[in-house]
């Protein structure tokens, strides 16, 4: 039976953002292939812990004993590196944990990055920052770099929930370039005046619209779903509206919205008890990270952001010499 993926949510999720692989990627690192090989069949039989993006994957695999239907809501791939004989680890692991998961991908150590397409995958979450922004230069999915995972960090098993930041996460960059560019006053000016005018989509804009009509195919109203989703935006008046606007033209329909106005989101995430906050600056991310599981969205390679993120750095380099 071939499936029709356009309603259904693919992750793609690499082994090492699934389960604790960090011990392992440090001995090929030092130990090249050859190594790497020797240690995952020496370490055969030992059970691989849960990586960051483990409670995210069982929640929303979760999603699918919901329908009523064989035909279900949410696959995931597991995506690796790894060649078959050296990820036996990783499908014991997934057995182990009873993860209902029929599709993977072991490449052999060639790049991940040209199958993305192969199976339709509309998010991919990495620890490898090079597989990240060639994908995000290169495929049309969303995409992330995850953060370790936090400590003592407590998921919710009935529910799942997603977080994003609004600006060059799930809106492009133009916005946040003016504010980077200019300052807070000329930002949210230009945000007034356009208020009417839809943002454009950034990079999480369709995986959005798709947990939108995946929550709108879930057996009760949308106001009930078990999949949560909140916007988490350094924003706030009066620059929250376009936002809001913006929602309502794509026909995106959002649980929760918190505009930090500036305010350190970890707890705010923490509160809302979310599986995995998106967002592209590390700022938020290097206290967020801490309590939640996170991903950091990377700006594309020829981005006017990148370039001013580049300069920045390159400036304040010069400054300390």
């Amino acid at each position: 039976m071939v499936l029709d993926f356009s309603e259904i949510l693919v992750v793609g999720v690499s082994s090492r953002a699934l389960f604790n692989l960090e011990k392992e990627n440090e001995v090929f690192d030092k130990e090249g292939i050859e190594g790497f090989r020797k240690y995952q069949l020496e370490h055969e039989n030992e059970l691989l812990h849960k990586g960051t993006a483990f409670p995210l994957i069982q929640a929303l695999l979760k999603l699918n004993d919901h329908v009523n239907t064989k035909k279900p809501i949410v696959e995931v791939v597991v995506m690796s590196r790894n060649s078959p004989e050296t990820g036996v680890r990783v499908v014991k692991a997934i057995k182990h944990y009873n993860l209902p998961l029929t599709r993977w991908a072991f490449s052999g150590g060639e790049p991940l990055s040209p199958f993305l397409d192969a199976f339709d995958v509309d998010l991919f979450l990495s620890k490898d920052e090079k597989e990240v922004q060639k994908i995000i230069d290169m495929a049309n999915c969303a995409t992330a770099l995850i953060y370790d995972p936090p400590a003592d960090y407590k998921p919710e098993t009935e529910r799942v929930k997603f977080a994003f930041d609004a600006d060059a996460v799930v809106f492009s960059e133009e916005s946040e370039l003016i504010y980077k560019t200019k300052d807070l006053a000329a930002f949210h000016k230009h945000e007034e005046e356009n208020e009417d005018v839809p943002l454009n989509d950034g990079p999480f804009a369709e995986l959005l619209r798709k947990l939108s009509k995946i929550q709108a195919h879930l057996p009760m109203t949308i106001e009930l779903t078990p999949l949560r989703i909140a916007i988490v935006t350094a924003r706030n008046a009066p620059s929250h509206m376009r936002v809001i606007k913006t929602l309502r033209n794509w026909g995106v329909y959002v649980d929760e919205a918190y505009f930090m106005g500036g305010l350190s989101k970890d707890k705010v995430l923490k509160a809302f008890g979310v599986h995995i906050f998106f967002d592209d600056q590390e700022i938020h991310l290097d206290g967020s990270s801490k309590v939640v599981p996170c991903g950091r969205v990377l700006y594309k390679s020829d981005s006017p952001m990148k370039q001013f993120e580049k300069k920045k750095n390159t400036d304040a380099g010069n400054n300390n010499k």
